[in-house]
């Protein structure tokens, strides 16, 4: 009885029933977290096993000339102004004497991000600036099927088509061979990732260093994992490049542009897709004559405002979205690799108990 005559609580009682919750959440936390020991213990099985075999190797020099071709870079950009300029300033020194056209998707109410890509841009005529018919902000999949309609009269006009189509950030640092590594890999592959590197700024490292774990896990070893494994290979959004015939392709199905604008991690959903289609993705490891790793490094936010936005997008485009729109794929490696990209939402829920379970016996 929980409570006495005369309705007093009964203190024993009440003290038993917390024991039988903290005993309930321990078996609950217990199960989920063994899952996810599991699941992360498989990952490193795997990559250890890949890396003693040979089927993951360190990073090599790039071994042969890629043959000419024209690539199309591609940078969405709503209120940008405070990075965008210096970012295609560096590229134009990055890639100098590269043959590639840099499309920068602005809109019309946004005119200090296109003042500052004029700006950038100087007196080089392979930057074109390319305005939204709407006002933005609009997703940036809208932003990039304009810029991929922009492509195709670049293409009538000038009589020269694509190899392939890279995607950029506003903020990214690009390497010098970047291109060159993309075009050795586009023959023969429809999707070519390289490395995302995080920026560690000098303050803001507590939020930013969490970035920094997280892509060296996922760019490192996981992502290679899934390489080694055949299984589809999420694209970044930056640092990405896609074979022009295949974006193509997907347009076709799309009514004639190739990237969803209805999505939240257009990027991660499609590379899922070129995998259900057929094509070939590949992570790209190679490093320079100097040993640096070709890479992209990526400024991520260093405040908690901001990182919990950008967190919740991708909870919620990979975890929830990604669940209606891209179903669970085929076979049990694609189901496995979509669990575990979609487990976060479940770990939401048992760190949320974890934490009651850690305050409750505390109490205790």
């Amino acid at each position: 009885m929980i409570l006495r005559q005369g309705g007093v609580l009964d203190a024993a009682a009440i003290l038993d029933g917390l024991y039988a919750v903290q005993h309930e959440l321990l078996l609950f936390c217990l199960i989920f977290f063994a899952l996810g020991a599991l699941d992360d213990l498989a990952f490193d099985g795997l990559y250890a096993a890949m890396r003693l075999t040979g089927r993951i190797q360190p990073a090599r020099e790039l071994e042969t000339t890629p043959p000419p071709s024209r690539l199309a870079v591609l940078i969405p950009a709503w209120q940008e102004a405070e990075v965008i300029g210096p970012t295609v300033r560096r590229m134009q020194v990055a890639w100098q004497g590269e043959d590639y056209v840099l499309f920068v998707g602005c809109y019309p109410n946004d005119p200090d991000t296109i003042r500052a890509v004029g700006d950038g841009a100087g007196d080089c005529g392979a930057v074109r600036i390319i305005l939204n018919a709407q006002k933005g902000p609009t997703t940036k999949g809208d932003c990039l099927n304009q810029l991929w309609l922009a492509i195709l009269v670049e293409e009538d006009r000038s009589g020269t088509r694509f190899a392939g189509v890279v995607l950029h950030d506003a903020e990214d640092w690009v390497h010098v061979e970047e291109l060159a590594l993309h075009r050795q890999y586009l023959p023969r592959h429809a999707m070519v990732q390289i490395p995302v590197v995080p920026f560690i700024p000098e303050r803001g490292d507590w939020i930013a260093g969490h970035y920094a774990d997280e892509f060296a896990e996922a760019h490192d070893k996981m992502l290679r994992v899934r390489h080694g494994l055949g299984a589809s290979l999420p694209a970044a959004g930056v640092g990405c490049a896609f074979d022009r015939d295949m974006l193509h392709l997907i347009a076709r199905y799309r009514g004639g542009v190739p990237f969803s604008c209805d999505s939240l991690v257009e990027d991660y959903e499609l590379g899922l897709l070129i995998h259900q289609l057929g094509g070939r993705p590949i992570l790209a490891y190679h490093r320079d004559a100097v040993g640096q790793l070709i890479a992209t490094r990526a400024l991520f936010p260093t405040t908690m405002e901001d990182a919990v936005r950008q967190k919740a997008r991708w909870l919620t485009g990979i975890a929830l979205a990604g669940w209606d729109r891209m179903g669970w794929g085929g076979g049990l490696l694609e189901l496995w690799m979509r669990l575990h990209d979609r487990r976060s939402i479940v770990a939401a829920v048992v760190l949320a108990f974890g934490y009651a379970l850690t305050a409750l016996s505390v109490a205790l």
